[in-house]
């Protein structure tokens, strides 16, 4: 399964840093056409060794858009009948944050956690919607 190069990038949340990496990977079949493609958005606690990563895949499926292409997906995931997000802002990787941990994740455990991003998605959508304040802007 092919992985593309990734950046990383860093954000700082009620004082605590992370180093975030946003990575596409799929299997190209045969014909050139692209499969099984997922983006895996990964927040490394800082400073190193203070915990484990968090591993957050979309993965595609029924319902869902996970869009691949070359050399990198573009980012966006989301339901075809419902919310999306761009992986690629600070501000939506904030929103999967306070997500995942609402649903308990632990940024200080030791071991690397991978969890599942689609249940993650509407509350996300929902916080950004939030930002855009009433004008939408």
């Amino acid at each position: 399964m092919p992985r593309h190069p990734k950046k990383t990038r860093r954000l700082v949340v009620d004082g605590r840093a992370y180093l975030w990496t946003l990575r596409h990977s799929h299997r190209v079949l045969d014909s050139g056409r692209f499969t099984d493609c997922r983006e895996t958005l990964t927040l490394y606690p800082q400073p190193a060794g203070t915990g484990g990563p968090l591993r957050v895949v979309f993965a595609e499926g029924p319902g869902r858009y996970v869009p691949g292409g070359f050399p990198m997906g573009s980012g966006d995931v989301g339901y075809v009948w419902g919310g999306s997000l761009n992986l690629r802002e600070p501000g939506t990787v904030r929103a999967l944050l306070d997500a995942a941990l609402a649903r308990g994740w632990q940024p200080g455990e030791r071991r690397a956690v991978e969890a599942d991003g689609w249940p993650l998605l509407e509350a996300a959508a929902a916080a950004r919607a939030g930002d855009a304040g009433p004008t939408g802007s």
